[in-house]
């Protein structure tokens, strides 16, 4: 009877080592983000000070085709192209297949495993035994049972990292993308800067060249002449330096692109810029929604996932551990010409491992895996904060571009026409240079700052389809972020 009672219990032995249950801390932690953006609207809006909601009428599914939009080939080109070379995508991608293959590793922990052994022994033993061949093969199985699910843990863990990872790589598409795009629309800007400045310089070069005529006859003082040369060298160096930042940002779409400077040259020179139209995405959509599409909040979340199992499969290690082993197999004997074939086959050993006494390591790394969960909730929590703050500095942006384009272009006409006037009044001798000068001065400020608000208005769109994920779609079926009761 005892020895039943003794059997019994080394049975159940593993149900009831499994029943210790891990205090592992939660793979997901609630966020409470605002329950509406709030950024100031356009003027012209619903008065609401604290809502955001600009005039746009597209949906935030748009955003996977968003740069189709701007209907320009070249633009949709060059971002191809820097994708295909880049080496933030090219890490990125490394980084899936180094999580894919962690992942497999760890969840093969969780199967039995089968070696394959083949062996030759040749002995000798004494006189007057002949000497011997031993030949053997056998197929070997074990499996350690992952009594409280510190394999199953590790497995969780990296399955979520390959999550993150998968994110990570759309997160450096779009960051590529958004580069190529800046830097595209900068330099599309400053070529039409360049036009402008020169502009600027020819119309002072010939108010310079007239002026010299004027004081060469005695009509003018020399001292208005050298100012009028002034303003014309003063303009021409303004021009040389807008066609030298253009050269930059041809410079960089090469190295972002790695196309050959001629033919990126000659593309830019044959295109037209197309007019991007007036509302491309609509963020209508809780913050909570939109912030469970960006891949840099998924990928947070994804590693307080990580960190939380973690911190079970540091814990499983401080129990003890069970495994099982066998071997079944077949071996020949060979000796003075006489062969004996012989089958073998065990179950066992059966090992139970109790940790007793190793200073204090496992405990250790129990609490150094609950700090690294405590700092991935930190960053996760920060990580949503931030992309809050991108949403709404992005929305505050175009509100802003929104509402001064008018003015901007109610400025350049009004300055213009003030210049062309005070023009013609220097030219029949009602105006002095000074005068004329200051005229041209405030217009050209106003036709610089008109097409810089454009340049601007193209980044806050941009900096918008970033903050807003970009066309990602989040995997898991519920939000990321769950609001807190």
């Amino acid at each position: 009877m005892m020895k039943k009672t003794h059997l019994a219990f080394c049975a159940s032995l593993p149900f009831l080592l499994s029943a210790c249950a891990l205090n592992a801390p939660p793979e997901k932690v609630s966020v409470a983000p605002p329950s509406q953006w709030y950024a100031p609207l356009p003027k012209t809006s619903v008065p609401d000070a604290n809502a955001a909601g600009l005039p746009h009428h597209g949906t935030l599914t748009d955003l996977s085709q968003w740069w189709q939009q701007h209907n320009d080939p070249l633009l949709l080109d060059l971002i191809q192209s820097a994708q295909a070379v880049s080496p933030t995508v090219a890490s990125a991608m490394s980084r899936i297949e180094q999580s894919r293959a962690t992942s497999v590793s760890a969840g093969a922990a969780l199967l039995p495993k089968l070696d394959a052994t083949v062996s030759a022994t040749r002995t000798n033993t004494q006189a007057p035994l002949p000497l011997g061949t031993t030949t053997q093969a056998a197929l070997q199985p074990s499996w350690e049972a992952d009594l409280f699910g510190g394999n199953r843990a590790t497995s969780r863990a990296a399955q979520a990292r390959l999550q993150g990872a998968q994110a990570n790589w759309h997160d450096a598409r779009v960051s590529v993308a958004a580069e190529v795009a800046n830097r595209y629309y900068s330099l599309r800007t400053c070529n039409k800067l360049v036009i402008v400045t020169r502009g600027d310089a020819d119309s002072r070069a010939e108010t310079s060249r007239l002026s010299d005529l004027s004081a060469k006859a005695g009509f003018q003082a020399p001292a208005t002449a050298a100012l009028a040369r002034a303003s014309a060298a003063e303009g021409n160096g303004r021009a040389t330096q807008q066609r030298a930042l253009c050269e930059l940002d041809i410079k960089a779409l090469v190295a972002l692109t790695a196309i050959d400077e001629p033919t990126i040259r000659n593309r830019i020179a044959q295109s037209e810029m197309q007019a991007a139209p007036a509302a491309m995405i609509s963020i209508t959509s809780l913050p909570a929604q939109t912030l469970s599409q960006r891949p840099d909040v998924f990928i947070a979340e994804r590693e307080v996932a990580a960190a939380s199992a973690e911190v079970g499969n540091a814990q499983a290690q401080r129990y003890p551990r069970l495994s099982l082993s066998g071997s079944i197999g077949v071996a020949r004997f060979q000796t003075a010409g006489v062969s004996t074939d012989l089958q073998t086959w065990s179950i066992g050993p059966i090992s139970l491992s109790l940790p007793i006494f190793d200073g204090g390591k496992r405990a250790a790394d129990v609490d150094a895996a609950q700090a690294r969960y405590e700092a991935a909730v930190v960053s996760y929590r920060a990580s949503v904060r931030q992309a809050v703050r991108e949403v709404e500095e992005a929305l505050v942006n175009l509100g802003s571009t929104a509402e001064r384009s008018e003015d901007a272009r109610v400025a350049v006409e009004g300055y213009r026409a003030s210049f062309n006037g005070t023009e013609s009044l220097y030219k029949n001798g009602l105006a002095n240079l000074v005068d004329l000068e200051e005229s041209r001065r405030v217009r050209l400020a106003a036709e610089l700052n008109a097409a810089s608000l454009e340049r601007e208005r193209m980044a806050a769109w941009i900096a918008l389809y970033r903050a807003a994920g970009g066309g990602w779609s989040n995997p898991d079926s519920a939000p990321a972020i769950a609001a807190q009761p």
